[in-house]
């Protein structure tokens, strides 16, 4: 997709959407690697690379759900933009949720975009076929240490 690979984290705990995703993906050839999290606990522990977890290398792209147990999607997002080497992280919401309250809760903890979960296969490749084209068209932030975020070192 780009010169630097992005790697995709997909944060849903519907396994059926999850597979949906990753399937348009493929049929797009979009050949970057993808990292699942069934809720927000699981998906902050990725991205920090806790509790034995791998952790999601930069740069990347969340896709995160709302309606998850443990830590919905608008908890894991207060918890992201509170953590100083996460808080440029980027995220598209893609649930099923269409309720007003939820897209301008997303969009005050600045969300890149909010996408309505599909009903078909064929509305996620539409959503896959946005977001690289998304990917292809944007500088992402650059890639730090823990203790390094744009290039300020303490």
């Amino acid at each position: 997709m780009t010169d630097t690979e992005v790697s995709i984290l997909i944060v849903d705990d519907d396994e059926v959407d999850t597979r949906a995703v990753e399937r348009a993906l493929r049929q797009q050839r979009v050949a970057n690697p993808v990292y699942t999290a069934a809720d927000g606990c699981e998906g902050l522990a990725m991205l920090r690379g806790e509790g034995g977890r791998t952790k999601v290398p930069r740069p990347y792209l969340i896709l995160l759900d709302l309606n998850m147990p443990r830590m919905n999607g608008l908890q894991f997002l207060r918890e992201l933009r509170g953590d100083s080497n996460l808080t440029d992280s980027i995220v598209f919401v893609l649930t099923t949720s269409r309720a007003d309250e939820d897209k301008a809760a997303a969009y005050r903890q600045h969300i890149a975009g909010y996408l309505e979960k599909p009903d078909t296969g064929n509305g996620f490749l539409r959503a896959i076929q946005m977001l690289e084209r998304y990917v292809l068209s944007v500088q992402f932030p650059p890639g730090h240490g823990e203790s390094e975020i744009y290039g300020q070192r303490p």
